[in-house]
């Protein structure tokens, strides 16, 4: 028990977990729960959820639902697509980068209605109850964060179903017995972990896959599409101006129906472990190819390789949950100074689980077909200049070479 917590802002689903965390709360704590709800685009009906804080006791004033879908994408997601990062050369952070935008808000919340906690529903194995506190301390350095599964003896899915039932907590029919797996889910991705994935041998099955048909029973027929771009960022598809949440959303319909996005991986999480894990991805995967071909034409080789040294790091840090760390912000100003010139239109093909880059053009290019061509090149470039080049790069080579013999 606790006589300091009298107001606690919790991050609330709705679901079995957090609506065990709700009346815990008041149980435990003998405090006030405000929830809040995110809406990220995770295609689900939040409004549910209004209703069950209400059974559970929670004030009507005290029920936030926000939809944060357009900030989500233009202020997380957009600028992480800017530094192409991908943790450990594949993952496309679909989930690392809402945490911090939820921790943001909670906080906001949490001064709005005067709350001296927040809480989340995130376990002690798992990278996200790393990534909501580090945002909460680094937005309100002295916030009581209550974390529910480092502090109860509920510790197995069998025990928190009869805690549930002991008071009265509705408990959906799927969710008694073991779940066959765990997923998270948000506009730019959905995670699946657990149960049937925890052998890394052995293939996903079908039936998790909720966001892309298989590729196999893809159109038979490629479909080709543009992406737009200005500043690093995605403004148009197929010539039609859109928003940053309306263009993810569009992709994510073209990948669900091309099958592209899926990911099978085996991480290492920021707490040590190695967990396996299937992410779908659609439309960021389409973007993130698209984004990547618009560089082509117009970053110069020095900040293009610079990036590409830049962004394993950048990545790492949302992935650990330190969004609002100086480094990060350092990394984020110099990848956006990068993107001033990235402009243009990029053509791609989808196919059958496949996203290939066909096609690219650029007010801003730096491609120079004159200078490139095999063919008479008028001039443009003296290919004499070369052997000087190669000399002077091959110095060192030959002194060493020299010494060796």
């Amino acid at each position: 028990m606790s006589d300091t917590i009298k107001r606690v802002v919790l991050a609330y689903s709705g679901g079995l977990d957090t609506s065990v965390i709700l009346k815990w709360l008041q149980i435990h704590y003998g405090c006030e729960v405000v929830t809040f709800t995110a809406d990220l685009g995770q295609g689900e009906e939040l409004e549910p959820a209004r209703q069950k804080a209400l059974n559970a006791g929670v004030k009507p004033e005290h029920i936030f639902i926000d939809d944060l879908r357009e900030g989500f994408v233009r202020d997380y997601v957009f600028p992480m697509m800017r530094a192409n990062a991908m943790y450990e050369g594949l993952y496309l952070l679909g989930t690392s980068i809402a945490r911090p935008l939820i921790a943001k808000r909670q906080i906001e919340i949490a001064k709005m209605v005067g709350a001296d906690a927040v809480s989340h529903g995130a376990t002690g194995k798992g990278n996200d109850q790393v990534r909501f506190e580090l945002g909460y301390y680094a937005l309100q350095p002295d916030i009581k964060v209550i974390a529910p599964w480092r502090e109860w003896d509920l510790t197995s899915r069998t025990k928190l179903i009869e805690w549930a039932e002991q008071h009265q907590i509705m408990v959906p029919k799927d969710k008694r017995g073991e779940a066959p797996f765990s997923t998270d889910a948000n506009m730019l991705h959905t995670s699946s972990e657990g149960k049937v994935l925890e052998d890394p041998w052995e293939e996903v099955p079908d039936y998790v896959y909720s966001r892309t048909v298989n590729p196999e029973d893809a159109p038979d027929t490629p479909e080709y599409i543009t992406v737009d771009f200005e500043k690093g960022d995605g403004t148009a598809l197929n010539g039609q101006a859109m928003s940053p949440a309306t263009l993810l959303e569009a992709l994510n319909e073209l990948g669900r129906k091309h099958g592209i996005g899926r990911l099978d991986l085996v991480e290492n999480r920021f707490v040590g472990m190695k967990s396996r894990g299937m992410y779908e991805t659609p439309g960021g995967t389409i973007y993130a190819l698209a984004h990547r071909g618009i560089e082509q034409l117009t970053l110069d080789r020095g900040a293009a390789h610079l990036k590409d040294e830049l962004a394993p790091r950048y990545a790492e840090l949302v992935y650990n949950g330190f969004w609002f760390s100086p480094e990060r912000e350092m990394l984020q100003a110099a990848i956006d100074h990068s993107q001033l010139k990235v402009a243009g239109t990029v053509r791609l093909k989808l196919y059958k689980g496949s996203c290939i880059v066909v096609g690219r053009k650029s007010p801003n290019s730096l491609y120079s077909e004159k200078v490139v061509t095999f063919e008479d090149d008028a001039g443009a470039y003296d290919q004499r200049d070369a052997a000087g080049f190669i000399k002077l790069n091959a110095l060192r080579l030959r002194l060493l070479g020299r010494r060796d013999i």
